[in-house]
């Protein structure tokens, strides 16, 4: 069996076809940085819960809270607008429920329900109203099931709402999209695009480290005393010149 030299030679082969190999890696994180810069992020940043509309809630007699039909547990109440219209929303085992502050009776959140939280969020058309079993990548940063609606406008906006609460949870728009591919090839994720330390950029990275150990290597096995003889020369001048003055 042939032994393997770690010789300078073997150490450059291997050096120059990795360095190919992440050298096409780092033009794609100059590319993606460079696009991510140079986008609006206003537009990038969209709008999300904080910024949603909020009313005041309005005077008068509220239902008994006590009164309201028995069924699962409940581990939490909270008191809310869902426009103008004052909502429970109850906290159970089995999930959120809306409840009618005013009436007691629960509240379904369907597809017009959908449309009137999402207005509220952009006056543009709206062109479309889909069902979402799970969170699509446009909405990865919230859980359950929800509501997109689609506008007609510039950006082709779409606003996502909780089927369970009602709540808007968050808008996007071309311009995120086009951050958010271009983010997906800087952090490397191509599945869920959110984590910065899973193990395919792991590896690169310490891809990258070696790369710049051997070529620390390389830099001083590519030169030799002669290549220096410049150096010693003008050094040998300099003195002679001082030493004539």
């Amino acid at each position: 069996m042939k032994r393997i030299r770690l010789t300078p030679l073997f150490f450059r082969r291997i050096h120059k076809w990795v360095g190919l190999i992440l050298g096409l890696q780092f033009l794609l994180w100059a590319l993606s940085g460079s696009v991510m810069a140079l986008l609006d992020k206003d537009k990038v940043g969209g709008h999300d819960a904080g910024v949603s509309h909020a009313h005041a809630l309005p005077e008068g007699e509220y239902f008994d809270v006590a009164a309201l039909p028995r069924g699962d547990k409940v581990t939490g109440l909270l008191l809310r607008d869902l426009g103008a219209r004052p909502v429970y929303e109850l906290s159970t085992s089995k999930g959120t429920r809306l409840v009618d502050a005013i009436s007691g009776e629960d509240i379904r959140v369907d597809d017009e329900m959908a449309r009137n939280v999402a207005a509220m969020m952009n006056e543009a058309p709206i062109r479309k109203v889909s069902l979402l079993a799970k969170p699509n990548l446009e909405s990865r940063d919230h859980a359950g099931a929800m509501w997109r609606i689609d506008f007609r406008d510039g950006e082709n906006s779409s606003a996502y709402v909780s089927l369970d609460t009602a709540r808007f949870l968050v808008m996007r728009g071309d311009t995120w999209r086009t951050w958010d591919f271009f983010w997906m090839l800087h952090n490397m994720d191509y599945v869920n695009r959110k984590s910065f330390n899973h193990p395919l950029i792991i590896f690169v990275a310490f891809g990258v480290l070696w790369l710049s150990g051997t070529g620390f290597y390389l830099l001083f096995k590519s030169f030799s005393r002669t290549d220096f003889r410049w150096l010693r020369r003008r050094r040998k001048t300099v003195t002679q010149t001082a030493l004539e003055n």
